[in-house]
């Protein structure tokens, strides 16, 4: 069997912790038993032995199977990762949802994504990282009880995403802890308002009014004084044409959204301001993992 799990952009500006959105790039992982264990590894990766030793996929992977029908069975791993590390492009949470949901189809479980999402918010606490690549699409998410709670909207393929992936990680642990222990009562309300609009004018397709809706007072700025470049990429991005610039997740990746007609143009404009950043066009995946037998 082979799982294809997309990347995904999170917070989305106000949206900290709670709304994300799905990327036509995927991890991809073929599975196959066998009577001894492997792993072999194309992409990002690949040059990391400690990867092959203590491999998170398979570590999931053998814990939820183990689970499902009690079996310790040894399997040969092909991974094919396209998604960057330490990015804020979701790599950690297409490895969880893509472990999970593998072992269910290979135990002979229906994979029901629901219960996919609840079990890998046990690995990932962030529900806007690893729901999107559950359902696709944008989404809004509570957690309530140990359940992820989701209300999904698809979004017209004629909106692209430009992403600036800068040449250094971030580490979400250290990123987070820039962040303040308490927010002022207009902070919050800020974000709390601006998280609505924008979850109505995806919902509603306004995309027009994107920009107005992903303002953020929680985080963006504090994590984006990391590299402090990310400043001009927001500049350079609305200067020409895009609709929405965001920190996606804790970074480093910045994600654009611009409408076809634009996207190409936008694209350009910002490789030739940051040539040693990676531009990538990507479209917006509305249908999360999906598996091939």
């Amino acid at each position: 069997m082979r799982i294809f799990t997309p990347a995904t952009s999170a917070n989305l500006g106000p949206g900290f912790d709670s709304l994300g959105l799905a990327l036509k790039l995927y991890n991809e992982v073929s599975i196959t038993e066998q009577k001894i264990s492997s792993i072999n590894i194309i992409g990002e990766g690949s040059d990391k032995i400690a990867l092959k030793k203590n491999n998170t996929f398979v570590n999931i992977f053998n814990e939820t199977i183990a689970s499902l029908n009690g079996k310790n069975l040894n399997y040969k791993f092909n991974f094919v990762n396209n998604i960057p590390f330490s990015r804020g492009l979701g790599s950690s949470s297409s490895v969880i949802v893509g472990a999970i949901a593998a072992a269910y189809h290979m135990a002979g479980f229906k994979v029901e994504r629901s219960i996919i999402l609840d079990k890998a918010l046990q690995y990932e606490h962030h529900p806007d990282n690893i729901s999107p690549a559950v359902w696709g699409g944008f989404t809004v998410n509570i957690v309530n009880n140990a359940s992820v709670y989701t209300q999904k909207a698809d979004i017209d393929s004629n909106l692209k995403a430009v992403v600036v992936i800068p040449d250094e990680p971030m580490n979400t642990k250290q990123s987070r802890n820039k962040l303040p222990s308490h927010y002022t009562m207009n902070e919050c309300v800020s974000n709390l308002s601006h998280a609505a609009y924008l979850s109505s004018c995806f919902i509603k397709k306004d995309y027009d009014n994107l920009r107005l809706a992903c303002i953020d007072k929680m985080h963006e700025e504090r994590r984006m004084s990391a590299l402090p470049e990310l400043f001009k990429v927001r500049d350079v991005a609305y200067a020409n044409g895009a609709l929405m610039s965001t920190l996606s997740g804790s970074g480093s990746t910045f994600l654009n959204l611009a409408y076809q007609d634009r996207a190409n143009a936008l694209a350009e404009i910002l490789q030739a301001e940051f040539p040693k950043f990676k531009v990538k066009i990507l479209e917006i995946d509305n249908d999360g993992f999906s598996i091939k037998s």
